[in-house]
């Protein structure tokens, strides 16, 4: 029996449907967490029969569907539509979207095919699906995760919940910093990971509803017009796509345990999404043994490494990871921001002081700040105090030079009066002015890279899972941290 938004609850007494502006939101969001912890409790005693019909009841209720909507009208994607045009803006469409999520009869619509450019020059494809399929991922990813969380790899840190890069590289220094820790590395990279893997293998192991499932990767892409086949891979624009890639993945590294285990090979994997290295105590070690391994177990899922990308350094060299080197200097291990990173992030800031050339202070801080706090922040668990000093004077001589350019009839000294005052013990600090919304003026100041503390980040626990409400008090007291 379809239930639509005027029936049930998960596991509560039918009650009328209140208007979407009126919806209560906590009473959903706890029923959705009840039926979730009650997969993991099924997945982790391996009753698969009680996870099917436990995913069966929470994709089928009110609340997740109210929350699957929720979910794609308020992200990043909520004006993007699909090959239909349409977007949900208003709450009765949004209402009427709750009851459209229905698995009878449901055929989803071919995918938009959209490019977007990657760091090295090349475009990557994305599937931009329709906001009614995006609904039906969102109410069946609520349903997956929770197995995906419990049944993860330990050390598997990408598109999860309550997991970071800064977990991932905490993990590199555990694995690495030691005197007697691995000294080699192989960096692995995975061939067009999320186009080429098996259909036929995903049918087979993704733990949801398979006619569902086959529907998702069979439903072709439109392109100029013309409708192409999906024969193999899941579409990068899916909201459920970036889960079914981890759940391909997971298991690489309890194989890895089997073969290698603590006393032997120092081979340890440290995984984000489709990057991934694995150490080893010896280069013929990683080259002759781990690496056929490896591709043993992706080849079963249809995928393969990149020859290009893929290769084994010493830790004496360094390697780079998510936009960090890694590297031993004389026995003493140092992450840093990569180079890389540096170059990206300083050439995106003299971009927008470029083409702002006429913009007031106050409004090219405003641009500013955003960018370089988020920067700073993602580094500020690693080794980067000079790195940030560094940012800040680049970032310096670029608007000193934009400050020449808008005043070339006036000194330096009255340049430097208009646009660079000293603030508490910093001077020559980038200023202006923006005014509040009853137009009263406020002063405003770039904010320095440098000013950004350094903290150690504390890793998560290998085994938490934020779904078993076993963790939920080791959770609260990580947030509060």
């Amino acid at each position: 029996m379809q239930m639509t938004a005027r029936q049930v609850l998960a596991g509560a007494p039918s009650h009328p449907a209140s208007d979407w502006t009126s919806m209560d939101w906590a009473k959903a969001e706890c029923e959705v967490r009840r039926l979730q912890a009650r997969i993991v409790k099924a997945t982790q005693a391996g009753k698969w029969g009680r996870v099917k019909a436990l995913q069966h009841l929470l994709t089928h209720s009110f609340s997740a569907k109210v929350l699957a909507v929720r979910r794609v009208t308020e992200n990043q994607g909520k004006r993007t539509p699909g090959v239909d045009g349409v977007i949900w803006t208003t709450p009765q469409a949004k209402m009427e979207a709750v009851d459209a999520l229905r698995q009878r009869g449901y055929r989803p619509q071919p995918l938009r095919r959209v490019y977007i450019p990657k760091s090295n020059g090349k475009m990557r494809p994305l599937g931009i699906p329709p906001m009614v399929d995006r609904a039906m991922q969102a109410l069946y990813l609520q349903a997956l995760d929770p197995v995906a969380e419990t049944t993860a790899d330990p050390n598997s840190y990408g598109f999860r919940l309550a997991r970071s890069v800064a977990d991932a590289m905490e993990q590199c220094f555990k694995a690495l910093a030691g005197k007697h820790c691995a000294q080699w590395i192989l960096e692995g990279d995975i061939k067009s990971c999320f186009d080429r893997i098996s259909h036929e293998w995903l049918l087979t192991h993704i733990p949801m509803d398979r006619p569902i499932l086959r529907k998702w990767l069979k439903v072709g892409y439109l392109e100029q017009g013309t409708l192409y086949p999906t024969e193999a891979g899941t579409p990068q624009g899916g909201i459920i796509s970036p889960v079914v890639a981890n759940l391909t993945l997971d298991g690489l590294e309890k194989l890895l345990k089997s073969q290698y285990p603590a006393s032997k090979g120092k081979v340890n994997l440290v995984r984000f999404a489709d990057d991934f290295v694995i150490t080893g105590a010896s280069r013929d070690l990683l080259e002759q043994q781990v690496r056929p391994l490896v591709q043993g177990f992706l080849a079963e899922r249809g995928l393969e490494l990149s020859p290009e990308k893929t290769q084994i350094t010493r830790i004496e060299d360094g390697f780079d990871f998510l936009g960090h080197n890694v590297r031993k200097y004389k026995a003493k291990l140092l992450i840093k921001p990569a180079k890389k990173s540096i170059h990206r992030f300083l050439d995106g800031i003299r971009e927008i002081i470029r083409t702002h050339k006429q913009a007031p202070a106050g409004r090219l801080i405003a641009m500013l700040n955003p960018k370089i706090w988020g920067w700073a922040s993602f580094y500020r668990h690693v080794v980067s105090k000079k790195v940030f000093a560094y940012v800040d004077c680049q970032i310096f001589h670029a608007l000193w030079r934009w400050a020449l350019r808008r005043h070339p009839n006036k000194s330096r000294h009255w340049i430097k009066d208009k646009y660079f005052q000293t603030q508490e013990l910093r001077n020559w600090v980038f200023s202006g002015t923006l005014a509040r919304p009853e137009g009263q003026p406020y002063p405003v100041w770039l904010f320095s890279a440098a000013q950004m503390p350094i903290v150690r980040h504390r890793k998560i626990q290998a085994q938490a899972n934020p779904y078993d409400p076993a963790w939920t008090g080791y959770f609260a007291e990580r947030s509060k941290r």
